[in-house]
């Protein structure tokens, strides 16, 4: 049998150095703008969620914010969402999607979705997304990638399936 090395860990503890930053606490200068492209199945893995905690991040550090989602994306901004009624968590985290995208668009950032993505592929209405999403013509996704690209923005793009 293996012997174990060490003390096991308490809550509390810290197994790393959580201290230790090597690169530069990176600010917005003036005008800066951040676009983040998400074409990923919501609740399939974390990245959908982890994006948005990102995009919640880089609109913190005073960049002009805009989260488009396309393709199963449009899905992350569902206000139908919950169970056993709209609005209901069934279980913990159930609609971290949901409040993570109200937290930042409250605090500034902009949030799209893809009209095609909407209706075509899922049967979504307008009134099916959370208040202040902005729905979008299916050429703008493509649009606002070249947006981006002359304004210099930071740019990150996502796919899953």
């Amino acid at each position: 049998m293996a012997q174990i090395v060490g003390e096991r860990a308490q809550a509390g503890d810290a197994i790393v150095d959580y201290d230790q930053k090597l690169f530069d606490d990176i600010q917005a200068e003036a005008g800066e703008k951040a676009y983040i492209f998400m074409h990923t199945v919501p609740y399939e893995g974390s990245v959908g969620l982890v994006n948005m905690l990102t995009c919640t991040r880089i609109n913190r550090k005073g960049f002009d914010t805009s989260l488009v989602l396309y393709g199963p994306g449009v899905l992350m901004a569902s206000a139908t969402r919950g169970f056993p009624t709209v609005g209901s968590e069934a279980f913990p985290g159930h609609l971290a999607y949901n409040n993570q995208l109200q937290t930042f668009m409250k605090e500034g950032g902009k949030v799209l979705a893809c009209r095609f993505a909407m209706a075509a592929l899922y049967g979504m209405r307008e009134t099916d997304l959370i208040e202040g999403v902005q729905p979008i013509h299916p050429l703008d996704i493509l649009d606002c990638t070249l947006t981006a690209r002359r304004e210099g923005a930071l740019v990150m793009q996502t796919w899953t399936l």
